[in-house]
């Protein structure tokens, strides 16, 4: 089965194969051509989290200037009543 494309992975998907593809580089036991398209692949995962990333926080943005300001200790003292 071929591996999906990043860009269609969720955020979650991609960090836990990256974080699989280090753990098989940090071994130090793949072959040369297999180490290579490990981090071949895992530079294309990284960078589609870094945009998923970058999404969200532009999201965030938009939201809180769309938002009354209002002191974050106001809003945690609401949540513990």
């Amino acid at each position: 089965m071929a591996a999906k494309k990043p860009e269609n992975m969720s955020f979650e998907e991609s960090l836990s194969e990256l974080e699989q593809l280090v753990k098989e580089l940090e071994q130090g036991d793949l072959p040369l051509e297999q180490a290579m398209k490990h981090f071949e692949r895992g530079i294309a995962l990284a960078n589609a989290g870094q945009q998923k990333l970058s999404s969200a926080e532009q999201q965030i943005k938009v939201l809180r200037e769309n938002t009354p300001e209002a002191p974050l200790d106001e809003l945690s003292k609401g949540d513990a009543l």
